[in-house]
């Protein structure tokens, strides 16, 4: 593993406004900033060496509310 310099570096990323705003709200409410959020996402995927939840590419069937067991 990469010895860190301690240098920080910036990322510019572009987002729905809403998604962000949304995500803001989520994780003030976990007690962090987007920073941080965005630094736990970058550590998990280098820890996991990959995207650090399931990828799918169809949205799982739904049942009604009346067949849910």
């Amino acid at each position: 593993m990469p010895v860190s310099t301690g240098a920080n570096a910036n990322i510019n990323i572009r987002v729905d406004g809403e998604v962000k705003n949304k995500a803001q709200d989520i994780f003030s409410a976990l007690g962090m900033d987007m920073t941080t959020a965005v630094n736990i996402f970058l550590r998990q995927a280098i820890r996991k060496n990959g995207i650090p939840f399931e990828l799918v590419t169809e949205k799982p069937e739904r049942k009604p509310a009346n067949l849910v067991e």
